[in-house]
């Protein structure tokens, strides 16, 4: 097997991946309506739903598309009509599922934070106790806004007192962060095939309680190709998705998923935990702020204060490490300049040393002294 340039992707996602996965994309073309596609995509769901410990009372919806039409498909697809939703807000996906409730004229109560502060429980429990109309509530787990993880086992604990309905964005921890949908009293949980689980990016799923996505089944269908329920239906009854799904992508997908049970979800959080420690040690040697302190942090991402010096340029410094191999993404949270430093993927503690290595040498080239 030919070795493909490795490059470390230190954006939040797509993830950098090993080189079998990207060679489990290079299969024979199939058509995917045979029985043969049909039990890669069941064995695929079966997977995914255990990764989070979700037993026979779950399932997983697969849609083609973004982590964001996994948001699409859940909000336009469960919230009863005549009801609302309730989103939990402290960073730009948050906002995001605002957008997505409002473009369907689904009624919907942002619970707004500022972007990066910790989630106040007493302020979400007020706002539903405020408003029995609120029948589904939703939160992001990792907000990669910032980086800061969300606490989604206590704020279950408010939605389920009231008999709602709990939906968990989970696209950037999902495979990196052990997490029970059963112990957090998850209804749906989203994610996607390109970040911690380290596949390709085109597939995006669901994992769902089936009590509750059979509930769904007389509500307006308010999207076409984002219905939840069609989609599972559909996937149940004749083993084929409704639309054309990325085949070589699904192939990946299983690789990788090969690959995370092989390291094993603890494993794997210990590996992203080290080089999170270590990322976050070499910035603050350099001379770097941080935007949140460490007890708040996901040890998934970091969110770092661009430097207040004259001679600093991030459009020098990330052109200086991509042409390295390593990228860098911008921050989007503050009026101060900040980016962002992701450490997931198929990456080690090696690839952050070299990292560093390599900012504290642009620095200098830059003549900028953080200290």
């Amino acid at each position: 097997m030919k070795k493909i340039k490795r490059n470390i992707l230190l954006n939040p996602g797509p993830a950098t991946t090993t080189d079998s996965v990207k060679y489990a994309q290079v299969v024979p073309d199939i058509c995917p309506r045979e029985k043969e596609f049909g039990q890669l995509l069941r064995s695929l769901c079966a997977d995914l739903t255990r990764i989070v410990k979700g037993g026979y009372e779950y399932t997983t919806v697969l849609f083609a598309g973004s982590g964001t039409a996994a948001m699409d498909a859940v909000i336009n697809s469960v919230v009863p009509p005549g009801k609302k939703i309730g989103v939990v807000v402290n960073g730009a996906y948050g906002e995001r599922m605002v957008k997505i409730a409002e473009a369907y004229g689904i009624a919907c109560v942002p619970i707004n934070h500022e972007w990066g502060e910790k989630i106040e429980l007493a302020t979400v429990q007020r706002t539903l106790q405020a408003d029995p109309g609120i029948a589904c509530v939703a939160v992001v787990h990792h907000e990669t806004t910032t980086g800061i993880l969300n606490p989604i086992a206590e704020i279950g604990q408010i939605v389920k007192t009231g008999d709602r309905t709990y939906i968990i964005d989970a696209i950037s921890s999902y495979a990196g962060i052990p997490i029970s949908v059963k112990e957090c009293q998850v209804d749906y949980l989203m994610s996607t095939s390109n970040k911690c689980i380290q596949g390709m990016a085109g597939l995006s799923f669901i994992i769902s309680r089936k009590t509750e996505l059979l509930k769904t089944k007389d509500y307006p269908r308010r999207s076409f190709y984002l219905n939840l329920y069609n989609q599972y239906e559909h996937l149940e009854r004749t083993g084929q998705l409704p639309f054309t799904p990325p085949v070589q992508v699904a192939y990946a997908l299983k690789q990788a998923i090969k690959e995370y049970f092989k390291e094993g979800g603890v494993n794997r959080y210990k590996r992203y935990t080290s080089s999170w420690r270590t990322l976050r040690q070499g910035l603050l040697d350099l001379g770097f702020r941080l935007f949140h302190k460490e007890e708040d942090e996901s040890h998934l991402l970091l969110t770092v204060y661009e430097p207040d010096h004259p001679k600093y340029n991030f459009d020098s410094l990330h052109d200086f490490l991509y042409e390295r191999g390593f990228t860098i993404y911008p921050g989007k949270v503050g009026r101060e300049k900040s980016f962002r430093l992701a450490n997931i993927g198929a990456i080690d503690e090696r690839d952050i040393t070299n990292f560093l290595k390599l900012l504290s040498r642009m620095l200098n080239n830059m003549g900028v002294t953080l200290k």
